[in-house]
């Protein structure tokens, strides 16, 4: 899964950025957002823009650690 379409279903559940959402709210498959998490967060240039935290809800195994919920900052755009 590409950044691009990620950060849409985000903004599609968020309404915009800076909000946290739960990961299972934006209709990825469990495995595909652990899988497109997990790349998307050892890219450096990608990963300072995600702020991923652990809450009540679906887990999700994003290298390694239990994860529930993500932030996307703004701005990512300059990336995208």
């Amino acid at each position: 899964m590409e950044l691009r379409e990620v950060v849409q279903k985000y903004l599609a559940v968020a309404g915009g950025y800076g909000k946290q959402v739960p990961i299972a709210a934006l209709g990825i498959s469990h495995a595909e957002a652990e899988q497109a998490f997990d790349v998307l967060d050892e890219d450096y240039l990608i990963s300072r823009f995600f702020h991923f935290h652990i809450g009540d809800g679906e887990r999700f195994q994003i290298n390694g650690f239990p994860q529930t919920d993500i932030l996307i900052e703004a701005e990512i755009q300059e990336i995208l």
